[in-house]
């Protein structure tokens, strides 16, 4: 979500008129990425736990499912609509507020406080992403414009610093968990026939008797919300006090006071005439499904079930800072060497970790195949990510907001589906429609390249 956006500046802008200096923009675009790392340092790792931490009535993935259907919504008709109205800064700072009410609900996780706490956060997450695309876009144009190096080069320098310091998030979120959810045995307490039903056997809707799965004592639950919530509230504080706000400037003043329907008529408008976006839903879908099923999924029914909830959160760190050295180190590779290689890597190591999921019974030893396997789960993540996105930009230079638009409507939608289907089904099954999903969807990605070459070598428009 957090490079969607369309780089849309103005040439017109002199030197004279850029209000910032080169060290004030710097400075921003650190505020900035520290911001949103103590934020999401909160709400990531909350969103690692939400499956075991409150798996009650299937409350946890179900509010991650409504969280997602909200930002579908809010994708269409809100980011634009606030920015122009309260500018960059503000509107980052009050979607922040809508993180930080989630991050109360929890202290009392029932549904009464869980869905509409579900639904504002997912109302302000596409502000929230959209103001920070908007302002490292703007500065990065201004600030080369005040060192003479290229936009596109100061524009991907501030993305990706930005992204590595955010990376950093699911180390300190996960750290806090475990280490305050830590017990003083080290042994799994569960039985043999109770871990006979972890894995790929695990069934949500059976009662079970396993003490890995019991949540930790109320005031270890309510020391983690309690630092996590104070984490997004100096988040937010950073961004009201030390980030400097930026002008917005709307070219059409009187379309600045209304919700617009632009983007809606666009985004569907483009997902009817393109052949090469209905090739790419599947695929776009799996990227939700994956990532569902290793925050949702995985943590419950193998970690959780298996060793612990205390080691929830160590297992995710391992995902997550392999996620991210993937992520840097792929996103810089495949300017040599192409999307291809990179989707066929995807579809090997996700592929083969999902079936070796189906046959493999967790054991709690050797605990290191826990953090192989997330490790793993990690690497193709990081391809799904990065190229998916990439091959977005490349396909549709000249309808970028329309297919953006159509990225975040469809991997949400994978996320609603997962999420929703999570309390219900057994694991394995959860396996199955993930390989479907995922076979499906690269053999359509192959037509897409094959139809993309033809059609480039024929002149004609894919967009």
């Amino acid at each position: 979500m957090g490079t969607d956006t369309k780089k849309e500046v103005d040439k017109q802008t002199t030197n004279e008129d850029i209000p910032l200096t080169k060290f004030q923009i710097l400075r921003n675009v650190f505020v900035v990425s520290i911001g949103f790392v103590f934020l999401f340092t909160s709400f990531q790792s909350l969103t690692n736990l939400q499956s075991t931490l409150n798996k009650d009535e299937g409350i946890g993935t179900g509010g991650l499912s409504i969280i997602y259907g909200a930002l579908v919504i809010s994708c269409m008709f809100v980011p634009s609509f606030v920015i122009n109205h309260i500018g960059c800064k503000w509107t980052i700072a009050a979607s922040m507020i809508c993180y930080i009410l989630y991050m109360a609900a929890n202290f009392h996780a029932v549904w009464g406080l869980i869905v509409p706490a579900s639904i504002i956060i997912g109302l302000g997450a596409a502000p929230l992403w959209s103001a920070k695309c908007t302002y490292l876009t703007k500065t990065a144009v201004w600030y080369a414009k005040l060192t003479g190096a290229t936009e596109d080069d100061v524009i991907n320098r501030f993305f990706g610093f930005f992204f590595m310091v955010f990376q950093t998030s699911q180390i300190w979120g996960n750290l806090i968990s475990s280490e305050v959810f830590s017990k003083s045995k080290s042994n799994s307490t569960a039985t043999a026939d109770e871990l006979a039903e972890c894995g790929a056997n695990y069934d949500p809707g059976r009662e079970v008797n396993n003490t890995n799965l019991d949540r930790p004592d109320i005031t270890k639950v309510y020391t983690v919300c309690g630092i996590y919530l104070a984490s997004a509230t100096i988040g937010f504080l950073i961004i009201v006090f030390f980030l400097q706000n930026i002008p917005v400037h709307n070219e059409n003043k009187k379309e600045k006071g209304k919700f617009s329907f632009h983007l809606l008529i666009e985004t569907f408008k483009h997902f009817w005439k393109s052949p090469t976006q209905k090739l790419l839903v599947i695929l776009t879908m799996y990227s939700g499904v994956e990532q569902a099923f290793i925050a949702g999924d995985f943590t419950k029914s193998y970690v959780g079930c298996t060793i612990g909830i205390s080691n929830v959160g160590y297992v995710m760190i391992c995902y997550g800072v392999v996620d991210a050295i993937c992520s840097f180190s792929f996103g810089r590779l495949v300017e040599y060497i192409g999307h291809i290689p990179f989707f066929a890597l995807a579809f090997f190591v996700h592929g083969g970790t999902q079936i070796a999921l189906l046959l493999w019974q967790p054991q709690p030893n050797p605990t290191y195949i826990f953090y192989i396997v997330a490790g793993l789960w990690g690497i193709g993540d990081a391809v799904i990510q990065t190229q998916i996105n990439a091959l977005y930009g490349y396909l549709f230079t000249d309808n970028t907001e329309a297919a953006f638009a159509n990225y975040r409507l469809w991997e949400s939608v994978g996320f609603i589906i997962a999420f929703a289907w999570s309390n219900f089904l057994i694991t394995y099954v959860k396996l199955y429609i993930c390989l479907g999903f995922l076979s499906v969807g690269m053999m359509l990605y192959v037509v897409v390249e094959v139809y993309d070459r033809r059609n480039k070598q024929k002149g004609f428009d894919l967009n």
